[in-house]
Parts: C-alpha cells; structure tokens; sequence
C-alpha cells in the first residue's frame, strides 16, 4: 500500500488504516467472532493498513484487550497504534453504545492510559486521542494531561476527536495536536466546511472515522429490516426507513461511479475521502477478511477529477447522524 505521514511530524502509515471499533461494539453483535477479528488486524498489517485505531470504550472496556491480543508475538513493531480516552460507558447500559458519558478529568485521563496500556500489552501507544471534548473541563486540561502522558514515555503523540477549530488552537496553545479524528465521507461533509483545511494548514493529519457511511455506501444495506437486532444503527434517523430510501439515490451514483472504473462502490467512497487531503488518513472498520481487502484495494484508485466532481455534487444525506 501506498504511504503518507501521521500529519507533518508523524510516523508513516498506510493511506488507509483500520478501525476496531465494530469488532466488539455497536455493530451486529451476532456476527462478532474474536478468532476472525484477531486474523484480520493481522491481515491488516500485512497489507499495508498499519494504523490501527481503538478506544478503552469499546467493548466497553474489551477491544483494546483484543486489539492487544492480535498485536502479540512482535505484530506490535509493525503498527502505528492509536487509542482513546474520555467517553465512558454508563452504569445503567453498560452495552449500549448511545449510552456513552463523557469524561475528560485530568485525573481520569492520567488513570486511564495506564489501563490502556495494560489491556493492549504494550508500554507506550503511538497516538492518544481525547475521544470527545468534555464541555465540563477545560479543553486545556484534559490536553494538559495528554502531554503528560507523552512527558512520561506513555505516549508518542497526542490527538483530538470531534473538535472545532477553537479547541484544537485552544490545544495547541499547550501541546501539538498530531491530529484530528472526525467523521468523513460522501454523506458526512461537515468537516469540508472547517476543520479539514485547518488541519492541512497546520500539517495535522485528519482520520475520518465511519469513511463509508456506517456501511450504507457500499451498497449492502437496502432497507433498515436488513440492519441485525440490536445493531445501533436501526437507532440513527439515516437508517429509519424514509430517510434510508432517499439515501439510496447516493449509492446508486456511488455504484455508477465504481461501473465505470472497474471498482467496487467501497473502494470509490474511500477514494473520494482520500482526495480530500495529504494527510486524511481514513479508517474504515471492518471484521470480515474479504470487506477488508476491499477496502484497502482503494488505496490503488485514484479518481479522475470528473468523477470527484459528480461526487462533490452528491445532494447531502437525509437525517442527522444521531
């Protein structure tokens, strides 16, 4: 796979890495099998996908554990591992992935890397990412205790989630920001209008998570009965029926599109995320080995710009994201 850097000062990685969350959280919890999870970080590594990305939330409390598991027996070196901290899962729905509170406590955030750290087996992680902005804490604070964790060795760089621009320069005031994890792709353009080119202004690499729709713009999912029990998707207003139908007006132009350069609808979607920046760095999730090398078969498409422009002028998605 081809390679960039983790923003202007980062290590190399892969145009595009892994994301874990699905493995053990939120998506089809029937279909999740930690053998076949394992094997694919794995397979991730060898093809090239070497930023993998985690969360101490996920599971709750368990992918970073698995995350761990797959990187044993020297897979470790080969990676750029990145977590997060500062949503915590709350006590009276421990499963549910709506049911998330923030946290951003210097104190908690000094606890929980070294919790982190133990369930991943590893003593320092690449990136730490402050999973959300705690709008009861100062961002400064939460930030202050994310440098601390690289003072300490823990850490090799530090990263933000979901920010606006005013919090990232709020962070950079006391720390460099390596970069900036939001949502991305053909029916999430918020970050077009802002962030982004801040980012690419600031050599900030920018890692745009749920990069193909939560799995709608690879044309697998028609209608929301086709979403599993207890899929948090069958929650979200772009999964309910009417707006999922309007939607599907943009795979078909998506699946038009990957026709026409002898490409699958996956592979378009992340190729027009990765002509949005040198240092956008998508992450799409995945837990099924043969949607994997699909996904990491985009690094090898580049689009034309006719066709990046039918893209751009994609009407947005119906529905909000939660």
């Amino acid at each position: 796979m081809r390679t960039t850097t983790l923003g202007s000062q980062g290590p190399q990685v892969g145009v595009i890495g892994l994301g874990c969350m699905g493995m053990t959280h939120a998506y089809d919890p029937e279909g999740r099998d930690d053998a076949t999870s394992v094997a694919v970080i794995r397979q991730a590594v060898d093809l090239g996908a070497t930023l993998i990305d985690t969360a101490d939330v996920y599971g709750p409390y368990t992918n970073e554990e698995l995350v761990g598991r797959a990187l044993a027996g020297g897979h470790r070196d080969r990676v750029v591992l990145a977590t997060k901290v500062g949503l915590e899962s709350a006590a009276d729905k421990p499963g549910d992935h709506t049911a998330l509170v923030r946290n951003g406590r210097p104190e908690h955030i000094r606890r929980s890397i070294d919790a982190s750290l133990r369930r991943l087996g590893t003593d320092h992680v690449d990136l730490y990412q402050l999973h959300r902005v705690d709008p009861e804490v100062p961002v400064e604070e939460s930030w202050g205790a994310l440098a601390e964790a690289v003072q300490a060795g823990k850490a090799r760089q530090i990263g933000l989630s979901e920010p606006t621009v005013e919090e990232i320069r709020r962070a950079q005031a006391v720390h460099p920001v390596a970069s900036v994890q939001s949502e991305l792709s053909l029916w999430t353009r918020e970050a077009l209008g802002g962030v982004l080119p801040y980012c690419e202004e600031q050599g900030i690499a920018f890692l745009p998570f749920s990069p193909l729709g939560r799995g709608f713009l690879t044309g697998s999912i028609a209608s929301f009965d086709e979403l599993p029990e207890d899929d948090f998707r069958r929650r979200l207003p772009r999964f309910q029926q009417d707006a999922l139908k309007a939607n599907l007006a943009m795979v078909g132009k998506v699946r038009a599109i990957a026709e026409q350069y002898g490409a699958s609808p996956a592979q378009v979607a992340l190729a027009w995320v990765l002509a949005q920046g040198q240092y956008v760095i998508p992450i799409p999730g995945t837990k099924t080995p043969k949607y994997l090398v699909d996904n990491t078969g985009a690094a090898d498409l580049t689009l034309p710009p006719a066709a990046l422009a039918e893209l751009d002028a994609l009407p947005a998605a119906e529905g909000g994201r939660y």
